[in-house]
């Protein structure tokens, strides 16, 4: 064998074992060029949008039918957009928010953080969805700040991290002598108390808060403006890609456009814009003295009926204040406020006792809620339901009816709401089956009973009278 024979021997094994090598070679190769997945597609692969939030009145909390606020319907709206499922991760703090986002435990963050507030780099921050004033808020009776040099020399009171702390830094530019203390992980609510309680002099919340709350402190007030028209934003981690960050853009320009932003902001806000001082303490005095002696009643009555104890007990302080003995000049009586008609048709034999009252009235308003068309989606269909208890089911119809014929949507009651103060305007009366009706009444009846419900659901999800409610170090 020569010595080109032997070398070709020798290199034939080696021939061999280049095909897998280069196979490898090529397996890496492409895995080094497969793209990696970006944030967007990371959400829909995994079925689920994870939104980190501070549970409160203004973001998400619960009612009987389930979590609700503004952040939530927005954000289970862009879920479903997506196609995928919500999950939301409560924390505690502002800064618990930031850093669920920057290390990838949440996708976004949404929970009423004004855009942009913090110059921080590894955040960035959606169009804003909704603009809101920053207030100083006082206490009825004392001195009305006007301007920021009336907080000089007084306990002001911020939520710790936050763009209103960042607003008095900046003022403590110009007024060096101005001072103030930040409060580790409180809520609005929990700053109004604090200075309902005498514990601080002012505290600055934003006004979307304010009007939320404001019935549930009826001695306070706001004494100036701070800022105007901040924006309300998602916050979204700055160094990913932007292609969550672009369709959340893209839904929320498009939720403003279309009016979903518009109608949710009714929704949460535009029932309890209409204020009554004097109402609002009644209310919460009643709540404390009246209330507890009705409430197993009202339970009851919602078992069988099928509503939150919370919405009859709303019904009845509507109707008498929660007074049993309650008379009205056109004979209605007790704590529903029956007619003799009604009484009779729901087996009343004493209208001025409690549980009789009660129980009829929740199961007359079963009745109606039970005659409004199937298609109409809750809460529509209650509020169209209270509607017809007070003014009858066919007065009803005809406001859905001219709310048709006027080319709106007659199963929304943000749109039938609107008609009812034509149930008794000459120019429509001759259009109307069921003949004129006191409809703006019925309109205001409504809007007052959402107005103590959302009290009643507020004060259940309230921190104000537990123990361990925020409070200022020593």
């Amino acid at each position: 064998m020569t010595v080109l024979q032997r070398l070709r021997g020798f290199l034939r094994p080696g021939r061999q074992l280049l095909a897998p090598l280069a196979l490898l070679g090529a397996v890496g190769l492409m895995v080094a060029m497969r793209p990696t997945p970006t944030a967007l597609e990371r959400v829909q692969a995994r079925g689920e949008l994870v939104v980190a939030t501070r549970p409160s009145l203004t973001t998400v909390y619960r009612d009987p039918n389930g979590l609700t606020g503004m952040e939530y319907e927005l954000a289970r709206g862009f879920a479903e957009r997506l196609g995928v499922e919500l999950r939301l991760l409560e924390v505690d703090s502002t800064s618990d928010l930031k850093y669920a986002v920057r290390r990838g435990k949440a996708d976004l963050a949404a929970s009423a953080l004004l855009a942009g507030h913090d110059g921080d780099q590894a955040l960035r921050y959606s169009t804003p969805y909704q603009n809101v004033d920053t207030l100083v808020m006082y206490r009825l009776g004392d001195q009305r700040p006007a301007e920021i040099t009336d907080l000089i020399g007084k306990e002001v009171l911020v939520r710790a991290g936050s763009r209103h702390a960042d607003m008095l830094v900046a003022a403590q530019l110009d007024h060096p002598e101005l001072s103030f203390e930040q409060v580790e992980n409180a809520t609005a609510e929990q700053l109004l108390a604090l200075v309902e309680q005498g514990d601080g002099d002012y505290a600055l919340i934003n006004s979307n808060a304010y009007a939320i709350h404001r019935s549930l402190f009826p001695d306070l007030a706001s004494g100036f403006t701070l800022s105007v028209d901040q924006g309300l934003a998602w916050a979204f981690r700055a160094n990913d890609d932007r292609s969550l960050y672009l369709a959340a853009q893209r839904f929320l320009t498009q939720a403003k456009a279309d009016g979903t932003t518009t109608r949710l902001a009714n929704r949460f806000y535009g029932h309890v814009d209409q204020f009554n001082l004097y109402a609002a303490r009644s209310f919460i005095r009643h709540m404390d003295d009246r209330l507890p002696s009705y409430t197993a009643q009202f339970q009851e009555a919602s078992v069988d009926a099928g509503f939150d104890w919370r919405l009859l007990a709303a019904m009845a302080y509507q109707e008498s204040l929660w007074d049993a003995q309650a008379i009205s000049p056109t004979g209605v009586e007790g704590l529903m406020m029956l007619t003799n008609r009604t009484a009779r048709e729901m087996g009343v034999s004493d209208r001025t006792d409690p549980a009789q009252s009660i129980r009829a009235g929740a199961a007359y308003l079963r009745k109606l809620h039970d005659r409004v068309p199937d298609r109409i989606q809750e809460p529509d269909r209650t509020w169209m339901a209270l509607a017809a208890y007070n003014m009858g089911m066919g007065h009803l119809e005809d406001a859905r009816v001219l709310t048709e014929r006027q080319g709106d949507n007659p199963d929304l009651w943000q749109d039938v709401k609107t008609r009812l103060t034509l149930l008794d305007d000459p120019a429509y009366v001759n259009q109307l089956r069921y003949g004129a009706a006191p409809g703006g009444q019925a309109a205001v009846y409504v809007r007052h009973i959402r107005r103590y419900y959302d009290l009643l659901v507020w004060a259940n999800n309230s921190d104000r009278h537990r123990a361990n409610m925020v409070a200022l170090a020593d």
